[in-house]
């Protein structure tokens, strides 16, 4: 009986020990020009537009993205589906090109990113900004 409690026991332990002895996750470096190769349905797991002028990228790994557009990207804002043209190569980085809707947006950049921000960010970004152009009152 003691045995066998020592043996569940451990077997219990054992998945905190295996976590313990994992290297932790590092923190990637943000800003850094970089690719996801082979980009498809399956390699992209989510997008978001930045407005006109950018496009934060979702990697099967969950790692971000951010590319910024050589000039504007028309109706990104709307767009439900993006599709990428590496121009053969298969690895979506700076030289990539986006199509939206029938139009095609160049890639300047494709950088490390943080996750785009949320609404209330945005919000309160917004807000920052408006009191900053503001007259100061007396």
């Amino acid at each position: 009986m003691k045995r066998t409690l020592s043996i569940l026991l451990a077997a219990a332990l054992l998945p905190f020990g295996a976590a313990a002895a994992e290297p932790a996750k590092t923190e990637r470096a943000l800003g850094v020009e970089s690719s996801i190769v082979f980009p498809s349905d399956s390699s992209i797991r989510n997008w978001r537009a930045d407005r006109d002028r950018g496009i934060w990228i979702q990697d099967r790994r969950g790692d971000w993205y951010y590319g910024t557009f050589a000039g504007f990207c028309r109706d990104l804002d709307f767009a439900q589906v993006i599709g990428v043209d590496t121009r053969g190569i298969s690895r979506l980085d700076r030289f990539a090109t986006l199509v939206v809707r029938g139009e095609r947006c160049q890639l300047s950049s494709f950088v490390t990113s943080a996750p785009p921000p949320t609404k209330k960010e945005k919000a309160a970004a917004r807000k920052a900004a408006e009191a900053a152009k503001a007259p100061a009152q007396n």
